[in-house]
């Protein structure tokens, strides 16, 4: 997706970002970092979930349920309640919408529609209140006015040491600037640490 905006196939594209229920999405995070584009806008959409399957079945034939890593967070508990006798296996995969093309067999108008698949419940999210936010990116950037509140991020790297972090958060408080979200990711050099306390004790 933010391939196909760098390369002008599209001009823009929506990344989830935060759950309401699952949290942080931190892969999309990483995108963000990878890929040369700006954030022009967001957008918070309500979420609600279906459980679909082939014709003819039922929860009792159920055994593995296949969506995205996210959606699965989203509706563990709820995926539970209607199956007496087992739980089914919960497999994550790429693409919550394309995990239904990995059901077979799935006749070619199936894979391309849905349309014969069997919802066998819906609202199926353990909160009703599940909301995802949306970021906009695209190649250019946008210039604030003034009158209209807008939202900047901002990503740095800090120094290992005492306070360091806190330094950095002085810097937005001595101005008076709210933050909103902070988000930890690991650095790319040096992705964990692991010490030895002396005691023949390793921890990260």
């Amino acid at each position: 997706m933010c391939q196909a905006v760098e390369a002008r196939l599209v001009d823009c594209a929506v990344l989830p970002i935060e759950n309401s229920l699952g949290g942080s999405i931190h892969r999309n995070y990483d995108l963000l970092l990878r890929h040369n584009l700006y954030i022009v806008g967001q957008v918070q959409h309500a979420v609600c979930y279906c459980l679909l399957a082939l014709p003819g079945a039922n929860f009792e034939e159920i055994n593995r349920v296949l969506s995205h890593p996210q959606a699965l967070a989203q509706c563990e508990h709820t995926l539970t309640k209607p199956f007496t006798n087992k739980v089914p296996v919960r497999e994550a995969v790429d693409d919550t919408a394309g995990a239904a093309q990995m059901l077979p067999p799935l006749p070619a108008r199936v894979q391309q529609t849905y349309i014969e698949m069997n919802i066998l419940a819906s609202d199926i999210q353990d909160d009703q209140d599940n909301v995802t936010r949306f970021l906009m990116l695209a190649r250019e950037p946008i210039i604030p006015r003034s009158g209209k509140p807008f939202k900047t991020s901002i990503v740095f790297s800090l120094e290992e040491g005492p306070g360091m972090i806190f330094k950095a958060l002085a810097v937005f408080a001595m101005r008076d600037i709210n933050l909103t979200k902070i988000e930890s990711r690991p650095s790319k050099k040096r992705p964990l640490c692991i010490c030895d306390d002396g005691n023949g004790m390793r921890s990260n």
